[in-house]
C-alpha cells in the first residue's frame, strides 16, 4: 500500500485544495460583519443556535478525535468508547445547564471573555483572577494549539509526503489567513462548515467500509479471533475505564468550548443546541472507534501503519479503501477537525492578552480607540499563530496524551471555577484564584511523577484538588457573597 498515491492524481488534490481554500472565502464574507472587538472576539454575542451547537462540538473534538481516538480504538478496542462515554454526558448537561446561566451573567456583567466574567462576579479590583488565568491560558493552550498544528503537519506530512516543516507552515498559514479577517464569526461559520465534511470523514466513512468488508459480524468476528478481549468494552482495567470517563471532567473548564455559549444571541435557544450538539457528539465519536476497528481489521499490527503509529490509522484505512477523490475529501475531513480547534484557541490566546492582559491591566486607566483593539486583537493571532507553529516542530508526544494534557489542565483549572461561581454564592476571589493554580499545579506534577505508577489520568486528581481547595478557602475566608 502506497498511502501518498491517492491525493497525487489531479482529481483528488483538487478536492483537497477546495477543502483547505474555503474557509478562507468564508473569512473574507465574516469581514464584513467583523466591525468591532466583540464580534472579533465573541461574534457580538449574536450567533445562531445551531451555528453555537456545531461549533461548540466541533470546536472541542479537533484531531484528539479523528487522529488520537481512532488510533486509541486500533490499539485497544470497543474499551475506547469510553474515552466518549464521560465528555458526552457532560457537555449535555452543559449545553441546558452551565451554558445557559453562565450566558445570562456574561450578558449582566458584559463581559467578553471568561476572565472578564470573573472580574466582575467578584470585584476583584487587583485584577488577581485575571492574571492568573492568563498565565494558565498560556501554558495549556500553547500545548494545545501545538498539539493541532503538529496533527496537521502530520495529516500533510502522510498525504502529500512533504517535510514536516513545511506542512506546519502550511498548516499554520491557512488557519492564520481567515482569522486574521473574521476572527470568531469566520471560525464559527467554518465550523458548521467542517461539521458538513466530518459528516463524510466520520460517518459515511466507518459505514462505508463495513459494507465492503462484509459487515458488522465479519468485523467482530474477526476482531475476536485476533484477541478476544479487543471487543469487549469490559475488558480494561477499572482505573482506565475510569480515566476514559473522567476526560468528561475537563469540557466545562476548556475557554475554547465555553464562549459558544457565551456568544448565542439567546440563552433559552441552547436547549435546542444541546440536542442538535449531542446528536453530533454521539455520531462522531463512534465514527471515529468503528474507524480504529476498521483499521485493526485491515492492518494486524502497527508495522503496516505509516511510521508504525496506530494514530495514522485514519489515514492509511482512507487510502486503501477509497479511490482518489473520496481520499481527497477525507484528508479535508481531518484537517476540518484539526483547524476547528486550533483556531478557537488561538482566539482564546487574543482575547487573554489583549482584553484581559494589555486593555484591563497594562492600559486600565486609557479609553482605546475600537479600531485600534481590533487591530491588536488581529496583531495578536498572528504572533500566536507563528509562535505555536515552532513549538508544534519540537512537539515529540503522541497527539492523543498531549491534547489530554492541555484538556485536564484547563479542565481542572477553570472548570471548578466556573461551576463555583455560577452555584455556590459563597465562592470568594481567594477561592477561585485558589483552586485555579492547585488545578494546574497538580495536573502538571501527577503528569510528571504519579501517572505512570498510579495509572489515573492526572484531570481527576487535579479537578478534586482544585474543587476542595476552593471551597475550604472560600468557605473560611470571606463573608457569604449576594
Amino acid at each position: 500500500m502506497d498511502v501518498y498515491q491517492s491525493l497525487r492524481t489531479p482529481a483528488a488534490f483538487t478536492i483537497f485544495l477546495l477543502t483547505l481554500f474555503l474557509p478562507v472565502l468564508i473569512g473574507f464574507i465574516a469581514l464584513r460583519r467583523t466591525r468591532n472587538q466583540s464580534d472579533f472576539l465573541i461574534g457580538g454575542k449574536a450567533m445562531n443556535k445551531v451555528v453555537v451547537a456545531l461549533s461548540a462540538v466541533s470546536s472541542g473534538r479537533s484531531s484528539w478525535l479523528v487522529l488520537g481516538l481512532s488510533g486509541l480504538a486500533y490499539t485497544q478496542g470497543v474499551g475506547a468508547v469510553w474515552a466518549v462515554v464521560g465528555y458526552i454526558v457532560v457537555e449535555l448537561f452543559q449545553f441546558i445547564y452551565i451554558g445557559r446561566k453562565l450566558r445570562r451573567e456574561t450578558g449582566i456583567y458584559g463581559s467578553i471573555t471568561l476572565l472578564d466574567y470573573f472580574e466582575s462576579r467578584y470585584q476583584d479590583g487587583k485584577h488577581l483572577i485575571r492574571i492568573t488565568g492568563a498565565i494558565i491560558i498560556g501554558i495549556f493552550i500553547t500545548a494545545y494549539v501545538a498539539a493541532q498544528l503538529n496533527a496537521g503537519a502530520k495529516a500533510l506530512n502522510t498525504a502529500l509526503d512533504i517535510h514536516m516543516a513545511w506542512a506546519l507552515m502550511i498548516s499554520a498559514m491557512l488557519i492564520l489567513v481567515y482569522m486574521i479577517l473574521g476572527g470568531y464569526i469566520a471560525v464559527a461559520y467554518n465550523d458548521v462548515f467542517r461539521a458538513v465534511i466530518m459528516i463524510f470523514g466520520l460517518i459515511l466513512f466507518p459505514v462505508i467500509g463495513l459494507i465492503r468488508i462484509g459487515g458488522l459480524s465479519v468485523l467482530l468476528n474477526t476482531l475476536a479471533a485476533l484477541q478476544p478481549q479487543y471487543i469487549d468494552p469490559f475488558s480494561l482495567a477499572a482505573g482506565v475505564i475510569i480515566g476514559h470517563l473522567g476526560i468528561g471532567l475537563g469540557s466545562p473548564g476548556q475557554p475554547h468550548i465555553i464562549v459558544r455559549y457565551m456568544s448565542i444571541d439567546d440563552p433559552g435557544k441552547l436547549r435546542f443546541s444541546a440536542v442538535i450538539g449531542t446528536i453530533w457528539n454521539v455520531l462522531m465519536a463512534w465514527g471515529a472507534v468503528f474507524i480504529g476497528l476498521l483499521g485493526r481489521f485491515r492492518f494486524h499490527h502497527a508495522g503496516l501503519l505509516p511510521d508504525k503509529n496506530p494514530e495514522m490509522v485514519y489515514l492509511a484505512l482512507s487510502s486503501d479503501y477509497f479511490g482518489p477523490v473520496l481520499y481527497g475529501l477525507l484528508i479535508g475531513g481531518v484537517f476540518a477537525a484539526i483547524l476547528s480547534t486550533a483556531d478557537s484557541q488561538l482566539l482564546v490566546v487574543a482575547s487573554t492578552f489583549v482584553r484581559d492582559i494589555y486593555e484591563r491591566i497594562i492600559k486600565k486607566d486609557v479609553d482605546i480607540d475600537e479600531a485600534v483593539r481590533l487591530k491588536l486583537s488581529r496583531y495578536v493571532v498572528l504572533f500566536s499563530g507563528i509562535l505555536a507553529m515552532v513549538l508544534a516542530y519540537f512537539a515529540k508526544d503522541l497527539i492523543f496524551w498531549l491534547v489530554l494534557f492541555a484538556w485536564g489542565g484547563l479542565g481542572a483549572s477553570f472548570g471548578t471555577a466556573v461551576i463555583f461561581s455560577l452555584y455556590w454564592k459563597r465562592t470568594t476571589t481567594a477561592g477561585i484564584v485558589a483552586g485555579m493554580i492547585t488545578g494546574t499545579l497538580i495536573t502538571i506534577f501527577w503528569k510528571l511523577f504519579l501517572k505512570a505508577p498510579t495509572g489515573i489520568y492526572e484531570l481527576i486528581p487535579a479537578f478534586l484538588g482544585s474543587a476542595l481547595m476552593i471551597f475550604i478557602v472560600s468557605l473560611f475566608g470571606s463573608k457569604e457573597r449576594a
